[in-house]
């Protein structure tokens, strides 16, 4: 059986699925691992390292594509890659298909085998296949230092034989694995942090943290949705969220907002009038700006300066810091990959509710509903 590593093709991806160091354990089972010239240099990882762990590396790329069984991935391959896919090639990844279904009709029809590891149901087994979190922590972490780099001053309280200089303020919309992450980063760093989630149940976490959790009362609204993500609110719901935001970012220097609602557009927060009551100076950082952004003002992958106030939406924090983030989500691929590799041998069992729960096609129908759905209501046939 033949395992394939591929140089990410999507613009600006820098990571890779599988470092040198995760290989030993599927060498051990009589895989052959071919890994495509370059995969990993970006992540720190020579094709010397890759030689070195027991893999062949080739430029060939066709060559992986059309003999790979298994390519855990971390973006979905694009659709010229997809045409050359091993009939029955199972296919790891982000594949996004609830945002784009009908980008991998081709793969679908081909046909290959695909989990999409933003569907992994997170229950407490499936925990350390969790790269949805494991991606969101390197996303707070890098919002917070991406923001301190812009702001023009410090985060931390100093005193100094020529005054003292006041820390700074950040204000982190979102209590999720993203803006935790984002509230602890701030916290090393000296800030004074406040937080905001439309759910009640997170201020405990944020309180933990040292940050100070604002709360709006919603009128008894349920804002908890499936696997611990917040549930789509209504208008009024959000309204109420948004004069608190609007009315605390009048002394912020710093906001990261990372709201999201999965297979959603991001629920827009922050009106204008937040932004324009800003400082000069000031930053806001949009995670959620590859789902549409948090900020009506939001332009996804383009930095603004609005008035004085930097707003930034990036749209691969992770891809920032290739080296830990392709260490983690290597490590979230490798325990998934345990589910279908038994003793170097492919088994996918789809009724084991983790494998059922990512996989998105088999045999050439899709199997995950929404995705179904999702085809047929774009027109497309993928059997």
């Amino acid at each position: 059986m033949l395992l394939g590593i591929l140089k990410e093709s999507a613009p600006g991806e820098t990571r890779v699925a599988l470092l040198p160091e995760n290989l030993k354990s599927l060498l051990a089972q009589g895989i052959e691992i071919t890994v495509e010239a370059g995969a990993g240099l970006a992540s720190g990882a020579s094709n010397a390292a890759y030689l070195e762990a027991g893999a062949t590396v080739l430029a060939d790329r066709a060559h992986i594509l059309a003999n790979a069984d298994l390519l855990p991935m971390v973006n979905a391959p694009n659709a010229a890659d997809q045409a050359q896919l091993k009939p029955g090639t199972v296919v790891i990844g982000f594949l996004k298909p609830l945002d784009s279904p009908a980008a991998l009709a081709t793969a679908i029809a081909r046909p290959a085998t695909l989990f999409s590891m933003e569907l992994v149901p997170r229950i407490s087994r499936a925990q350390s296949m969790d790269a949805l979190s494991s991606m969101a922590t390197v996303a707070g972490y890098k919002a917070i230092i991406s923001a301190a780099d812009r702001l023009p001053r410090l985060f931390p309280m100093l005193m100094t034989a020529a005054g003292t200089v006041p820390p700074a303020r950040v204000f982190v919309i979102g209590a999720g694995v993203a803006g935790l992450q984002a509230i602890a980063t701030a916290r090393r760093l000296g800030a004074v942090v406040e937080a905001y989630d439309v759910r009640a149940a997170a201020g405990e976490q944020v309180r933990s943290l040292g940050a100070k959790f604002l709360d709006v009362d919603l009128g008894g609204i349920a804002t908890e949705g499936g696997g611990g993500y917040a549930a789509e609110l209504t208008e009024e719901a959000l309204d109420r969220g948004r004069d608190l935001i609007t009315k605390t970012a009048a002394h912020c220097d710093v906001i990261v907002t990372t709201a999201q609602v999965p297979g959603r557009p991001a629920p827009r927060l922050i009106r204008r009038e937040a932004v324009e009551a800003m400082r000069p100076g000031s930053v806001l950082v949009d995670v959620a700006a590859p789902a549409g952004g948090n900020c009506e003002l939001t332009q996804p992958g383009v930095t603004q300066n609005i008035g004085g106030v930097t707003l930034m939406a990036p749209l691969n924090l992770p891809a920032e810091v290739p080296g830990d983030a392709s260490h983690l989500y290597a490590r979230n691929v490798l325990n998934f990959i345990g589910l279908i590799l038994k003793k170097g041998v492919l088994s996918v069992d789809l009724t084991d509710e983790v494998l059922a729960g990512a996989c998105v096609a088999h045999e050439g129908k899709p199997v995950n509903p929404r995705v179904a759905k999702l085809l047929g209501s774009a027109g497309v046939s993928a059997s």
